[in-house]
C-alpha cells in the first residue's frame, strides 16, 4: 500500500538536514497547509487531519530540528522557536510554497505568532492548538519538569501505561488502545521497543530559558497582535493547564477575525482527530483558505 505522503528532506541556514511529510496534491484547490507541532513533538501528530484536509488541500507536517526524522543540533541553544521560524521558511523554500494556513500545536503555535510578527505575508490565516500569547505557569512548571529527563520505557506496554499516568487526569475518557496509540506517536521504534523521538537538549533550553526569565514565560501579544490580523481559530483543550479559558476570551477580542472551539475531555493539547476539533478546522478552512 502506497504511503499517504511523501518525505521532503531539506537542509536549514545553518546546516542541518530537516523533514517533513507531504500530504496531497501539489495543485490541490484549497491553500497549502502547514502544521507546526509541540515542544517535543513531529509530525506523527498531524497524521490523522493531515490525511483528511489532504482530500483539497497539500498539508506539510514538519519535523522541527532536534525531533522526528530531523537532525539533532550540537549545542542546546540553537533550540529555539528563532531557530524554528527560520526552519519554516526554509522548508516553505524548498516545497515551493509562498503563502499558507499554519496549524501549530504548542511551540508549533507560538513559532506561528513569531513568523506573524517577522515575516507575515506567509501567513493566510492560523490555527493555535491550545497556545497563546500567555501561558498558566502550572503547564509551564509541568512541562519543564519532565522534559529530556524522563526515562524511556522498555516496551510498548509500558509506554502506554506511564503516558496514561502522566496524562490521565486531562484526558480522562481515551481507551486502552487510544493510550498506545499516543505511545506510538510519542516514541520511536528501536529493535522493536520504544526510544526517546527528540533531543534531550531541548528540555536544557527550556529549563536554561525558564532561568534566564526567573521561571516565567514571556508574553507574545505584540506578536498575536500581528497574527490576529489574519483569521485564527484557537482550539483549547477543556482541561488545558497551559492556555487558560480567560487568555482565549482576551485572544478572541484582539482581532476582527478570531473564533475559538473547545475540545472536551482533553488537556494540553487536543490530538486534533476529536470531532469537535476537525469540525471546527474543517470550517474555518472552507471560510479561510479557498
Amino acid at each position: 500500500m502506497a504511503a499517504a505522503y511523501r518525505d521532503i528532506f531539506y537542509t536549514s541556514q545553518d546546516g542541518l538536514k530537516l523533514y517533513a511529510r507531504d500530504y496531497g496534491d501539489r495543485a490541490a484547490p484549497g491553500s497549502p497547509v502547514i502544521c507546526l507541532p509541540g515542544l517535543t513533538r513531529n509530525s506523527k501528530d498531524f497524521a490523522t487531519l493531515a490525511e483528511q484536509l489532504a482530500t483539497q488541500h497539500r498539508v506539510i507536517c514538519a519535523d522541527f530540528r532536534g525531533r522526528g526524522r530531523s537532525a539533532w543540533c550540537d549545542n542546546w541553544a540553537d533550540y529555539t522557536p528563532a531557530h524554528e521560524m527560520m526552519d519554516t521558511l526554509d522548508l516553505m523554500g524548498a516545497a515551493g510554497i509562498g503563502q499558507a494556513v499554519f496549524i501549530g500545536t504548542s511551540r508549533g503555535g507560538i513559532v506561528t505568532m513569531a513568523l506573524a510578527a517577522f515575516r507575515p505575508n506567509v501567513i493566510k490565516a492560523a490555527v493555535l492548538n491550545d497556545i497563546g500569547p500567555e501561558l498558566e505557569q502550572k503547564g509551564i512548571e509541568r512541562i519543564a519538569g519532565y522534559v529530556g529527563i524522563m526515562e524511556t520505557p522498555a516496551t510498548w506496554d509500558e509506554a502506554a501505561v506511564k503516558l496514561r499516568v502522566m496524562n490521565e487526569r486531562e484526558f480522562p475518557s481515551l481507551t486502552a488502545e487510544e493510550w498506545r496509540a499516543f505511545a506510538r506517536r510519542t516514541f520511536a521504534e528501536e529493535h522493536g521497543a520504544p526510544k526517546l523521538d527528540y533531543d534531550p537538549k531541548i528540555g536544557t533550553a527550556m529549563r536554561k530559558g525558564l532561568e534566564a526569565t526567573k521561571g516565567e514565560a514571556p508574553t507574545m501579544w505584540p506578536q498575536f497582535g500581528a497574527l490576529a490580523q489574519k483569521p485564527v481559530l484557537v482550539i483549547r483543550g477543556e482541561n488545558s493547564d497551559l492556555l487558560s479559558a480567560d487568555i482565549v476570551s482576551r485572544m478572541e477580542a484582539a482581532g476582527p477575525d478570531i473564533s475559538s472551539a473547545t475540545v472536551k475531555d482533553r488537556g494540553h493539547a487536543p490530538f486534533l482527530d476529536e470531532p469537535e476539533a476537525i469540525e471546527a478546522i474543517d470550517a474555518f478552512l472552507a471560510r479561510t483558505a479557498r
